[in-house]
């Protein structure tokens, strides 16, 4: 008996917990077309968000690029196929593994960054102080570093799927005696606008996501200190636990597409 209402308990948390995120970025759609618009802060963010993650996004990719070749390449020539490597990397990086380890890695960082900081506004009362000094704490919090981590998330992974693919040509280079210009030649060869588009698409949903949960977890923290950890590390489990459902859903509207 008692396992079943702690059941039922916990399946009712969750339905609360996604009503109350569906809530808040409702409310991000109301508040982000009206005015004032915090663009110094936008950018700022934009800043904070892409310019500073840029080092560990760029190391990750071109890590990415080089395992993937390295771990790959053997099966490749035992089936006699290794030409067919820059064309498969390419399309493996670019449509899935290029967007989703670079969000991961943004979901760990930007979105950890967001709980912490805006749960220590929230349990210091900061963000109470704005709203009594007649600042809309959710424009100028929320509202910014929902659309830096929108527009910042898809350059990042652009930058990260072209370091990748660096990375994995210096490995054919090496291994297979095969020239930069030929290896990017067959990549670009091998690509089609259905490869980039559902790959960008998606991330831009990757980076809402991040910022609506980084944020909605830091502005609702509780319970002093540990309630900011709390904050920080259940937004980088949420966000995970939603790339991968936005990943899937994406991928079954992108075969979809393909069909017709």
């Amino acid at each position: 008996m008692k396992q079943e209402v702690a059941y039922w308990r916990s399946t009712r948390n969750v339905f609360r917990e996604i009503g109350e995120v569906s809530l808040f970025a409702g409310r991000f759609f109301r508040e982000v077309w009206r005015p004032p618009y915090e663009f110094r802060e936008f950018v700022r963010q934009s800043y904070l968000i892409g310019y500073q993650s840029l080092p560990l996004v760029g190391v990750t990719g071109f890590i990415m690029g080089l395992v993937l070749t390295l771990q790959t390449r053997p099966t490749m020539v035992n089936f006699g196929a290794e030409g067919l490597m820059p064309s498969m990397v390419g399309i493996a990086i670019i449509r899935e593994i290029g967007p989703v380890i670079t969000a991961l890695i943004c979901a760990g960082k930007i979105g950890s960054g967001m709980g912490a900081e805006l749960g220590s506004m929230k349990v210091t009362e900061q963000i109470a102080a704005m709203e009594v000094s007649g600042t809309n704490p959710f424009k100028y919090l929320v509202v910014t570093r929902i659309l830096a981590s929108v527009v910042m998330l898809p350059l990042l992974v652009i930058i990260a799927d072209s370091i990748g693919l660096v990375g994995s040509s210096l490995v054919e280079y090496v291994k297979g005696d095969v020239s930069f210009r030929l290896y990017f030649t067959k990549v670009f060869d091998s690509l089609q606008f259905g490869d980039l588009l559902p790959a960008t698409i998606k991330s831009f949903f990757f980076g809402f996501a991040i910022g609506l949960v980084g944020c909605y977890k830091g502005y609702h923290s509780r319970k002093g200190t540990a309630g900011v950890g709390r904050a920080a590390n259940a937004a980088v489990v949420v966000t995970s636990m939603l790339l991968f459902i936005i990943d899937f859903i994406a991928v079954l509207v992108a075969d979809i597409f393909y069909k017709l």
